[in-house]
C-alpha cells in the first residue's frame, strides 16, 4: 500500500506533537512541534516475507492528546467499563500486554496476534494506565475477548469477520469491535450484524479501510467502493477518524455519511508483547475509541439496549458533521425523547359507573336524621309554652272563669 507507507512516514514525526497537545480539538490549532520520542508504527497487515511485529522499546510518558479530547479523566469518576465484554474481531489480541493482564479472553487462536493491530484496537479500549506512562484506553475495567477476524498476515475476508461477530457475541461480548471494512460480502456480514442485534450487542466498526489498497494493474491506490461492510449494514455504529488538530488527513480514503467521528490520527497504544508502546491511524482506530466509549455507557447502564446506548452515543456527541464522541457527555445526558427506544405506557383505565344504591340510601337517611331533628327542636319550643298557659289555646289566657 503506497498510501499506507507514505503515512508511516510522515506518523511518525508526529508523535511527539501527538503526545503533547492538550488545546481541545473543537479549537482546531495545529499541534505544537517537539523533539521527543519516536514511536514505531503499528502496521494493518504485513506484507509477504515480513515477520511478525516486534515489542516496541519505547515507552510514551506523557498522556496523548486523545485522552484530553475524549474527556476521559472525568468519564472514569463515573464508570471505567467494569462489567462489560468488548469482543475484538481483527489480528488477535496478545494475552501477555502487561496493561491488559487477567481480562483478555481468547477464541481459537486469537490469543497471538503476529501483526499487532488487534492488540493496539484492545489497548485504545481497554488497556489499564501504567505506571510512569499516561497512556491509557477509554474503559480501563471492561474485559476483551479476541476474535481472529484476519489471516495471520491481516488480510480479511468477510466471511472471516462474519463468523468473529458471531463467535464475539456467543462468547458474552455487548459491545463487538470490528477493525476492517472490506468492500464486498454484504448478505453474510448484514446476517452476522443481525444477529449480534437479535442478541442485544451493538456492533462498531469503520466506515471505510484506513489507506485504500493498490490496484494490481496500475499500481496505483483503486478507486473507493460505494458502501464498505459490515458498517453500512443495518444496526453497525460506522466511525470515521480524525486528528490532533480536529482535521482528516489530506490522503485519508474519503468518509463522509459515518455515523460517528472520533480520535483515530495520530493515536497512541500498545502492542501485542511488552509494555512498549506504538503510533498507528484510521478510522479502524477511531471505531476502537467509540467501542471503549460503548463500554462505559453500558458499564453505567446496563438496562440499555444496544440500540439505546448507539443512539446515546450519537444524540450526547459534540455537534458537528459526523457528530464528534464525547463519552463524558453520554454518560450524563438524559434524552428526553427515545423515539420509540422505551415502551409505552400502559393506557389509562377507566373505571366503572358507581351504583346509584349506596347515594340513594346515604340521603334517605341523612332526610330521616334531618326530619327527627326539627321535630325535636319543635317539641322544644312548644311544650313549655303550652304548659305556661295551662295548655289552653292561644288568646284565651285572660278570659274570666264562668
Amino acid at each position: 500500500m503506497r498510501r499506507a507507507r507514505s503515512h508511516r512516514r510522515t506518523v511518525a514525526r508526529a508523535v511527539a506533537a501527538a503526545l503533547m497537545t492538550t488545546a481541545p480539538v473543537a479549537a482546531q490549532a495545529p499541534p505544537a512541534a517537539a523533539d521527543s520520542i519516536e514511536l514505531p508504527v503499528i502496521p494493518s497487515v504485513l506484507a509477504p516475507g515480513t515477520p511478525c511485529t516486534k515489542a516496541s522499546g519505547e515507552t510514551a510518558r506523557d498522556e496523548p492528546w486523545t485522552r484530553q479530547a475524549l474527556g476521559l479523566s472525568r468519564s472514569w469518576r463515573l464508570a471505567d467499563g467494569h462489567g462489560v465484554t468488548v469482543g475484538v474481531v481483527d489480528t488477535g489480541v496478545g494475552t501477555d500486554v502487561p496493561a491488559l493482564t487477567g481480562r483478555v479472553t481468547a477464541a481459537g487462536g486469537a490469543g497471538t496476534d503476529c501483526v499487532g493491530h488487534g492488540s493496539f484496537a484492545a489497548g485504545l479500549i481497554a488497556a489499564a494506565p501504567g505506571k510512569g506512562s499516561g497512556v491509557a484506553g477509554a474503559a480501563p475495567g471492561a474485559r476483551i475477548l479476541a476474535v481472529r477476524g484476519t489471516d495471520s498476515r491481516g488480510n480479511p475476508t468477510a466471511a472471516q469477520l462474519a463468523s468473529g461477530i458471531r463467535a464475539a457475541v456467543d462468547g458474552g461480548a455487548k459491545v463487538v469491535y470490528v477493525g476492517r471494512a472490506v468492500p464486498t460480502g454484504k448478505d453474510v456480514l448484514t446476517a452476522a450484524v443481525a444477529y449480534a442485534t437479535r442478541h442485544d450487542a451493538l456492533v462498531i466498526a469503520p466506515f471505510a479501510p484506513d489507506a485504500m489498497p493498490d490496484d494490481p494493474e496500475t499500481n496505483q491506490p483503486a478507486e473507493p467502493a460505494p458502501w464498505y461492510w459490515p458498517a453500512a449494514a443495518p444496526g453497525v455504529l460506522s466511525v470515521m477518524d480524525y486528528g490532533p488538530d480536529g482535521t482528516r488527513p489530506k490522503n485519508a480514503p474519503e468518509k463522509q455519511g459515518a455515523d460517528l467521528a472520533a480520535p483515530g490520527d495520530v493515536v497512541v497504544s500498545v502492542g501485542a508483547s511488552g509494555s512498549g508502546h506504538f503510533i498507528g491511524s484510521g478510522s479502524s482506530l477511531a471505531a476502537a475509541n467509540v467501542a471503549g466509549a460503548a463500554a462505559l455507557v453500558r458499564s453505567r447502564h446496563p438496562r440499555m439496549s444496544a440500540a439505546q446506548v448507539s443512539r446515546q452515543l450519537v444524540a450526547a456527541a459534540y455537534p458537528a458533521v459526523p457528530p464528534r464522541l464525547d463519552p463524558y457527555a453520554a454518560l450524563t445526558t438524559v434524552l428526553t425523547d427515545r423515539q420509540g427506544d422505551t415502551p409505552r405506557p400502559a393506557p389509562a383505565k377507566i373505571p366503572p359507573a358507581a351504583s346509584p344504591q349506596p347515594l340513594n340510601r346515604a340521603l334517605l337517611i341523612a332526610g330521616a336524621g334531618g326530619g327527627v331533628v326539627l321535630l325535636v327542636a319543635a317539641a322544644a319550643v312548644v311544650i313549655p309554652r303550652g304548659r305556661a298557659r295551662g295548655w289552653r289555646p292561644a288568646g284565651q289566657e285572660d278570659r274570666p272563669v264562668v
